[in-house]
């Protein structure tokens, strides 16, 4: 799920982005930048389940959160956080002060699969490259 915000962090509105399995979701980075652009928003909130109840970022969780930022940096959207929940509690990547602040890499727009395997999108590659 993603939030989409204002200039005053105030929800502009939610969207589920994806839905997935037990062991994996697949992130589609081009459908979260076609929203944030439609609603003309300036900040994005991250937030998604593990069915397991763990509240730990996974390898992949910070990949993702990484990739947003590259993609959303150079465009002054801001990601404010990346939050998991499992079970009856959450984990915040802002709270912890783990949320990335800036672009470690060239943006890839190309699917993000959370668990097990990645899948590729069959769209064109649209590269940005961070230069800060």
């Amino acid at each position: 799920m993603v939030a989409f915000l204002d200039n005053g962090n105030n929800v502009i509105e939610t969207k589920i982005m994806s839905e997935g399995s037990i062991s994996q979701a697949m992130v589609y980075p081009r459908e979260i930048l076609k929203h944030a652009i439609a609603c003309d928003c300036r900040a994005i909130i991250l937030a998604h389940n593990h069915p397991g109840a763990s509240t730990h970022f996974s390898p992949e969780d910070r990949a993702l959160t990484q990739r947003i930022v590259d993609i959303f940096h150079p465009l002054e959207i801001k990601v404010l956080d990346h939050i998991v929940v499992g079970g009856t509690s959450y984990s915040s990547m802002a709270e912890r002060g783990e949320i990335p602040q800036q672009c470690k890499s060239t943006a890839n727009y190309e699917v993000i699969a959370l668990g097990e395997t990645a899948v590729e999108e069959d769209q064109n590659n649209f590269q940005f490259t961070c230069s800060f």
